[in-house]
């Protein structure tokens, strides 16, 4: 008896123990930034190329210097196009410390898009609810100065797609982007802006959250590209199996990356993003990113 007592004490401390180390590692890897770069030949034929920086999920508060800083060092890049995918904001104060962050990538022509967690303040969560797929999403939480946010983005030039389009040329190529509100929290509109994109342009679709819906909707009026956000990648993955969630209904492995969605096999990048909430501060297996796109001719 005593001997089984000895054993059970010891599993309860290894499982302790393994647990910390995990937790410690998480904490780790969330402030370990890596650059990804992909090639895609999405362009009309004969287009010189377009250096994309896709960002997402920055989830900045005013304090968080290594990642202001990390953020700032993308413009050596030196990217043609910014995309940013939402989530900018994690504190009420937070609005100057992304323009601190993304300065310089302002003065870059850009677009943008805007996820919940630039309208309420993170909060305290269950992690376990986002396996349960039939959950029902509400917006809720202190609210964050939005309007700033976008005024900022706008002043410095950049797009704002938010259930609009616009029709801009970078390097010689036209873009026709469009892009939704946050479709997590049901502000996407996207027959505001559907119908047949520009010809001979590049038909770029741009949301927070992947949801099949707005995907579909893309991929009805035959988008070239679409980007988005929100999944943070899974956030916590398995080696070697993938992403547990993608907090929408998108199937866990197009949680981040490029891969292509539906029957018309339409380009897609899901970023994994840079950041996290602050109650939850931790990645495992699923780095924080931002990733050059360099976009080529068919």
């Amino acid at each position: 008896m005593l001997a089984d007592m000895g054993f059970l004490a010891n599993s309860v401390f290894s499982l302790g123990a393994a647990g910390l180390g995990t937790a410690a590692y998480g904490l780790v890897e969330a402030q370990a930034f890596t650059t990804r770069r992909l090639e895609l030949k999405v362009l009309p034929p004969e287009s010189p190329e377009i250096r994309v920086l896709h960002i997402s999920d920055l989830h900045i508060t005013p304090a968080q210097t290594r990642k202001i800083n990390w953020v700032k060092s993308l413009v050596k890049l030196e990217p043609d196009f910014v995309v940013g995918t939402g989530d900018f904001l994690a504190h009420q104060l937070a609005v100057p410390a992304v323009v601190e962050a993304m300065d310089e990538l302002m003065d870059i022509p850009g677009a943008f898009v805007l996820g919940s967690n630039d309208y309420f303040a993170p909060k305290l969560k269950n992690p376990f609810m986002y396996f349960d797929k039939n959950r029902k999403v509400y917006a809720s939480g202190a609210a964050l100065p939005t309007d700033d946010l976008v005024e900022q983005l706008s002043d410095a030039g950049w797009a704002d797609l938010n259930n609009k389009q616009v029709t801009i040329t970078v390097n010689g190529v036209k873009i026709h982007a469009r892009g939704t509100n946050d479709p997590h929290i049901s502000k996407d509109d996207y027959a505001a802006v559907a119908g047949a994109f520009e010809e001979h342009s590049l038909a770029l679709g741009v949301t927070h959250a992947p949801y099949r819906r707005v995907l579909e909707s893309f991929a009805t009026d035959s988008a070239d590209l679409v980007l988005a956000g929100h999944t943070h990648g899974g956030q916590v993955c398995v080696p070697f199996y993938g992403a547990l969630v993608t907090n929408c209904d998108l199937p866990q492995n197009q949680a981040k990356g490029y891969s292509e969605f539906g029957d018309k096999k339409m380009p897609m990048h899901v970023s994994a993003g840079v950041g996290t909430s602050p109650f939850a501060p931790i990645r495992i297996a699923c780095r924080p990113e931002a990733t050059l796109l360099t976009l080529t001719a068919r």
